[in-house]
């Protein structure tokens, strides 16, 4: 044949993959519907899948939940604590209180103490050395069990109050502790974020960083955890030989693209119940167990309180948890996740097939999924260096790049990014996918039905051009 029917034959080639890729009424793509269906129903049936659409759920909601009632929960058991005070200062810091009760000891020793330790009932002795005008004085808790660090710090702070008391009055400046009293102003920065009209809106920084590291961490978990389940399931079906049954009557590029899809449908439909779930448990317990008002100063998922309740400037006010939770787009966000998760799923789950195609268990992959892995983990790396620099060159570029832009760009949508970013980086990401389809496709195509051969990277690059 010569060269310009050559040319002319990988043309027409390709324009009958196009064709064949548009036309949903094929019958090639029936035959991909029923593998994705196949894939959907086998893994949706399994009891892992049910357990883990329950349970993930409930561990989800318990981290953001059990926070908020540890910090309720408070040791209320009452201590008795023996004082040795050699500064002078200890009968008037360290007074009772509820929990606590001091007895001091003037001008006894450690050693006279410690003898009758248990036979008191003291859950520790307090040791202060003398006031040096230099340094301060040395304090020593000592017990038969680790004392908290509750009692330590109330013990550190009283003590510190009293040592800054005496060296004010050494001053002897009139009024002078209502003097530094007046000087302490606390601040606090909100910042504001302007839109293309010039409008002003409230920005809340940590909340930002807690949905993008929420988002980011749930790419990388997803596009791991699916990639991985496509690469056994070639792998079981290889050692089992049904592939070759599957094989008599459908491409093998059709079977890979079916898995993929159908396995990402299943991680879609449990993300959603997920998200339901997570959502309706949270809040059925914030509202059950919880103060309102703990909730609101406590902030959202891990916000801290100090935070949450940040002046506005100018303004006077406190932003709520509605304010907060309105300065988020959840809809774009979630929108560029499903978007980002499926892109990216598909990406990865192409190359986990091959692998899977490449090897007869799941022992070989070790060598040939190393180089996969370590773009997820450098995307991972960036993340959390874009919680705190969404803008600048390593994220950016970065975010563009297809191996890592699922969990960078997630890391800095919340922060706002404008829209022809994103759309350059979905769109080299789709991309580099149908590359990298057509590069596993071939791979999947020779592997998958060869047998008793552990192959490297040097076979895989010649199967590509077979």
């Amino acid at each position: 044949m010569r060269t310009g029917d050559t040319r002319r034959g990988n043309f027409a080639g390709v324009i009958n993959k196009c064709i064949f890729v548009t036309n949903f009424r094929q019958p090639e793509m029936k035959k991909i519907f029923l593998i994705i269906e196949r894939e959907f129903s086998i893994r949706v049936r399994k009891k892992s899948f049910i357990l883990t659409t329950i349970l993930v759920p409930v561990l989800m909601a318990a981290l953001m939940v059990v926070p908020f009632l540890i910090q309720s929960l408070k040791d209320v058991e009452a201590k008795t604590l023996a004082v040795i005070d050699r500064s002078g200062l200890a009968a008037q810091a360290l007074t009772d209180s509820d929990e606590l009760t001091f007895v001091f000891f003037p001008g006894a020793s450690l050693d006279s103490l410690k003898g009758v330790f248990r036979a008191q009932g003291w859950y520790a002795i307090v040791d202060i050395g003398r006031l040096d005008e230099e340094r301060p004085p040395a304090i020593g808790v000592y017990s038969f069990r680790q004392t908290n660090l509750d009692v330590q710090n109330r013990i550190r702070s009283r003590m510190e109050q009293a040592v800054e008391a005496r060296k004010l009055a050494s001053y002897a400046i009139p009024g002078l502790e209502a003097i530094l009293a007046s000087i302490k102003t606390p601040l606090s920065v909100q910042t504001y974020l302007w839109d293309d009209e010039g409008q002003e809106k409230a920005s809340f920084t940590l909340l930002y960083m807690g949905v993008a590291y929420v988002f980011s961490l749930m790419i990388y978990m997803f596009i791991t955890m699916f990639g991985s389940l496509v690469m056994r399931g070639v792998i079981e079906e290889k050692t089992s030989r049904i592939v070759e049954i599957i094989l008599s009557s459908i491409k093998p590029f059709q079977l890979m693209v079916g898995k993929i899809v159908g396995i990402a449908s299943v991680g879609l439909l449990q993300f959603c119940i997920w998200v339901v779930l997570t959502a309706a448990l949270y809040l059925a317990v914030m509202q059950g167990f919880l103060v309102p008002e703990a909730v609101s100063a406590a902030g959202v998922a891990g916000v801290p309180g100090d935070v949450a309740g940040a002046s506005t400037a100018g303004l006077g006010a406190s932003p709520d948890l509605r304010a907060m939770l309105e300065s988020v787009n959840f809809a774009a966000i979630i929108g560029a996740f499903i978007c980002y998760f499926l892109f990216g799923y598909f990406l990865y789950a192409s190359l986990f097939a091959a692998i899977g195609s490449a090897v007869e268990s799941e022992t070989d992959t070790q060598q040939l999924v190393v180089p996969i892995t370590i773009p997820l983990i450098i995307g991972l790396l960036i993340m959390i260096h874009t919680f705190q620099y969404p803008n600048s060159p390593l994220s950016f570029w970065c975010s563009m790049i297809p191996f890592t832009s699922p969990m960078v760009m997630m890391a800095r949508i919340p922060f706002g990014v404008p829209f022809r970013e994103v759309a350059l980086s979905l769109s080299l990401l789709l991309v580099t996918f149908v590359g990298i389809a057509w590069i596993a496709g071939k791979i999947y195509r020779v592997g998958v039905l060869m047998y008793g051969k552990k192959p490297g990277f040097k076979e895989l690059w010649k199967w590509i051009f077979y």
